[in-house]
Parts: structure tokens; sequence; C-alpha cells
């Protein structure tokens, strides 16, 4: 059985009639054989009836595991899901939506989208869509998507709550904008931020509305954000890198065995090729990430900071499959202007997936001492400055992962959408009064507050739904500062064999110190981070709901100690020189 298994996988491309020409490899005419053999073999004796077909689509799919990570096999029913992202569009009702106790709250409504023309406002709640009941515990994600999008043009009936009322809205669905630009605002009078989410068909236009729409308000400089970019389309990664390189210049070259690889030069115009530059990444950016953040590093035209990024220097290409699936082949490995290859090895398949996790155990997301890169991957810019290939674009600028904001309690609050949940509530009753008194996002950001009240009745509500606040105990850290600071004591209190016969004072002393140790460590947190990480959130909440997405994400910067770092160093002319930026 096993040996019928790995021959199947081999022969499902020749049922699936993906062709390869006889030149790519010696052994490509023997392996064909092979399959056509074990094929006639399996249809002429085979016990049961078989579905070539089925078989063939396991086969494919188990096939695709055996060569690198990134080569993927696609069902054809996931097929248009899986292009969504990057095509830059689906078709919907144009509601951007949220999951509190079993009911689709409606967060946001695009402008101009189906839902907005006939009425549907944040905050309504759906509650039934067409005939079927739309709360309760078999409401989730998926059966959201599955009910409210359809084909262009379609109609759905919803049934909204809206305070105590319920309405009806007839929504004819349509073509949903999915934009990969969603934050572009600006810092101050001469720097812009723009954060680019994924490399998408509509990633370029995005980009020069963006940056126009920046350069209007005077930007001078710009701090573009690729942190948690997975990556995209190849052609989108060289026409955004192109707005920042000068002209004929190589953003990216691919290769492989075959010598079919591509050099990708940068077009004769370009958005921001003077003006100073920042590029934001971390351990999630990835692949065409890469290419962009590569090639502006490699050109010595802007600052690279964060931490090192994923590490993916493969490119793809989507093939159509007979039976409607399709699959992502590897192709070639991309390379950076100073010959740069940074895809990370991926001999073992696991190890290449835990890598991030791996990082974080060995320390070098919180430090980069501890990353080591050998003399035979060092390159040079033609400034001079030292970069390095093998394992993601390393950034001129390191800024460590922050814990410190860390607690358990807000991750359980946002876990358990507690924060979002409550800012719904609160804004049944107070939206109109809101908008009223802030009614442009300016006003809101400079004058609303978090008051003390509405902190502690989020905490009741937080209560009430059984979150209450807490932290990890972590007992052996706590008894390995106990021995530490009580050593002489024990030492003195058990000093034969007979003594630890006698534990129950032992056992009262670790008790009262950890009891002591932990509430201590609980007040610290509450009184310094928590409240301020939780009404930081509050505030990302209520400007989502009242806003945009766009205006919210303000807030968590506010918080983001890389992007902070980025708005000082915006304006440090020693740094610039130092890694030998031009600062015009």
């Amino acid at each position: 059985m096993k040996r019928i298994r790995v021959l199947s996988l081999t022969f499902a491309f020749v049922l699936t009639g993906l062709c390869v020409s006889a030149q790519t490899n010696a052994t490509y005419e023997s392996g064909k054989c092979s399959i056509d053999y074990f094929l006639g073999l399996l249809d002429r004796l085979y016990v049961d009836t078989l579905n070539f077909n089925d078989l063939a689509e396991t086969g494919v799919k188990e096939m695709i595991t055996t060569l690198d990570p990134h080569s993927i096999y696609t069902t054809a029913k996931d097929v248009a899901a899986s292009r969504e992202p990057l095509q830059g569009s689906f078709d919907g009702i144009g509601v951007t939506f949220q999951l509190i106790k079993d009911t689709i709250n409606v967060i946001e409504v695009i402008i101009d989208g189906p839902s907005e023309k006939v009425g549907i406002q944040p905050g309504d709640k759906i509650i039934k869509v067409d005939t079927l009941n739309a709360c309760g515990k078999h409401i989730n994600n998926n059966w959201v998507r599955e009910h409210l999008r359809g084909k262009k043009g379609t109609k759905v009936e919803l049934t909204v709550q809206r305070g105590k009322k319920q309405m009806q809205f007839t929504v004819t669905r349509g073509k949903i904008p999915m934009y990969s630009i969603n934050v572009s605002f600006m810092v101050d009078d001469h720097t812009g931020y723009i954060k680019l989410d994924r490399f998408a068909q509509t990633s370029l236009s995005e980009f020069e509305k963006a940056f126009h729409k920046l350069q209007d308000q005077g930007m001078e400089n710009l701090i573009f954000d690729l942190r948690g970019n997975g990556g995209g389309y190849l052609n989108t990664a060289f026409q955004i890198a192109s707005q920042f390189i000068e002209a004929n210049k190589m953003i990216v070259y691919t290769d492989n065995f075959r010598k079919t690889g591509e050099t990708y030069k940068s077009s004769a115009t370009g958005l921001f090729r003077k003006g100073r530059l920042i590029v934001l990444v971390d351990e999630n950016s990835a692949s065409a990430s890469e290419i962009t953040a590569g090639a502006i590093q490699d050109w010595d035209r802007g600052i690279i900071m964060g931490r090192r990024t994923f590490g993916k220097g493969l490119v793809q290409k989507p093939v159509d499959l007979p039976n409607g699936a399709e699959v992502r082949i590897t192709t070639s490995h991309y390379y950076t202007p100073t010959g740069r290859c940074i895809q990370k090895p991926y001999d073992d398949r696991n190890d290449y997936f835990r890598d991030i996790s791996e990082r974080y155990k060995h320390g070098e997301l919180f430090s980069a001492d501890s990353i080591d890169f050998p003399d035979s991957l060092k390159y040079k810019t033609p400034a001079g400055k030292t970069v390095y290939g093998g394992g993601g674009i390393m950034p001129d600028l390191f800024v460590p992962m922050d814990t410190t904001n860390y607690s358990y309690f807000y991750n359980e609050l946002v876990r358990k959408s507690i924060i979002s949940s409550y800012v719904i509530h609160y804004l049944e009753e107070n939206r109109q009064a809101m908008k009223a008194k802030y009614p442009t996002f300016a006003d809101f950001k400079k004058n609303f507050k978090i008051s003390d009240k509405m902190y502690n009745d989020l905490l009741a509500y937080a209560s009430s739904e059984g979150v209450v606040d807490s932290t990890r105990l972590d007992f052996s850290a706590h008894l390995k500062s106990f021995v530490q600071s009580k050593q002489a004591q024990l030492d003195s209190m058990y000093s034969s064999l007979n003594d630890l016969k006698k534990m129950e004072k032992l056992d009262k002393m670790i008790k009262e110190y950890v009891t002591k140790e932990y509430e201590k460590s609980v007040k610290e947190r509450n009184s310094e981070k928590a409240p301020k990480l939780i009404k930081t959130h509050m505030l990302f909440e209520f400007a989502r709901n009242l806003y945009s997405y766009g205006d919210a994400y303000q807030f968590m910067l506010e918080q983001d100690k890389t992007f902070q770092q980025a708005c000082k160093v915006m304006y440090d002319n020693r740094v610039f020189r130092k890694y030998k930026i031009s600062s015009r």
C-alpha cells in the first residue's frame, strides 16, 4: 500500500495535464514512463474501481509537500478565496463585522458600498439573513462569509437590530474593494506614514493615492511600514520599490537551474526618490516585503528598521489545473541588487515553519547580538555599507520586540472581545451624541479621553463576563527567588535530614512569600502598564466604530516602540550619515 501511495503522488501531474519540457531534467522522461506504466497497471489490475480524479488530487497535494515550503496546492473550492486578498476585491454586502456573543455586529460600512446605499450603519446587529437566524452558537466567521457573500447582483434580505428597533433591508451584493493600504497619515508637519499590508494587484494605485494625499499635506519624509506584510505579487514589489529607487537601477533578479530568470529595473519615474525614508520590518515581513526592503537597503536609499525579516527568497508561479484547482510552483530564487539570496534553509519543513518561534527562544527577537552572519554572506552596497544574505534582511537599526506591556489580563480582554463589546454597548446609547461632539477624527483625537468611570465600567463588565485580572503564577521563578532571599535562614532551619520531617513551617513560608510576590507583581503591572494599554485599545475601538480603522490605528502606534523610534531617527542627521544615506 505504501508503494502504491508513493507512486500515486508521482503520476498526479500526468492526470492533471500539467506539462513540463523534457529539457528541464534528465530524469523527466524516465519518470513519466514509470507513471504511465503504473497508471496502466492500476487501471487493468486494481481490485476496486478507482476514481482517478480524486486520486490525482490526493497525489498532487501529497507531492507538493515533498517540495519546498512555498509550493502549494489549492482545491477548486478554495481558489477564489485564496486569490481575493491579492486581487483586491470580492463580491459581498460591504461591511466589516465582528462576532460578539454569537451576534454579527457591524463595525464599519464601506463608503458607497451596497450596505451603505440602503442605510445600514455601524453599530447595527444582523439578526437574520434571508429566513435564517443569524444569532446563536452555530454562527462563526465562515458562516457569515458564506451567507453574506455571493455573486455580484444577487440580493440578500437582512433583518437588523438597531437599538430597540428591528429593521429590514434588501441588499444587492456588489464588488467590494479589499485595500492593501488602510493606514496613511501625517505624523507631523513634514513626515508621513504609510502601512502596506500586502503586495496586491491594486497596491501601486493605492500607494500613489496615499502618497499624493500626504504630499498635498506637506510630506517631505516617509515612514513606510512593511511589518507583518507576508508578500504578494513579485511584479507589485518591483513597482513599489521602483517608487524609491533612481531610474534604471536593478530592483531584483531571479534565477534557477534552467537559467530562465529575469531582471527587474526601476522605471523612468518614481514618486519618492528624494527625501528621507525609513522602512519598518519584522520577522513576519516576507517575500515581496524583503524584495522592497532589500533594494532600498542595497542602494543606500533609506534606513531599514526593526527586526530580521522572515527569509523567503523563492518565487512562485500559479498554474490552473483542469479540475479547477491551482498549484503554486516555486520557479526561481530571487536576489537583491548586491546579489544576496535571502532564502533561509528549508531542508526540514517543520523546522522551517518553527524558525520564528526558535528565534524567540534563542533571544534573537530581543537582541541583535544573538544573530551570527558568516563572512561568506557579507556584501557591500555602493556606499560601502555591509549587508548580509542567507536568511532574511537584517535591518540597519535593530529594535527589540517589546514585551514590557505584556499582560495576561489585557490579552484576555482582547481575545474574548471584551473591549470591543463594551464599546459597542456604550455606543448603542451614545453614538449620536459622540458624533455631534466630535464630528471629525481630529476632534476626537485631540479632545476625547477615557475617563476613570469608563475604565472602571469596563473592568466591571469584564468581571461580569468572567474575565478578571490575573497573571501567570510562574511558581518556579518565585521559588528560586525565595531560596535566594532566604538562603541563610533555610540552611539554619534544615541542617540535618531529621529536620526535613518538619515541613509545616517551610510550607507556610513559601506560601506567604509567593503570595506576596504574586500580588506585588499584579499591583505593579496594573498601576504602570495595564491601564495605559487597555485605555489605548479602548480609544482604538471607539475610533474604529466612529470613524475608520485607518484613523483608529494611530492610537495603537502611540504604544509602538519601533514607530516611535522611527519618528525620532527621522530628524537625526548622525544616524543617516552613519548608514551612508543621503539626507536629500
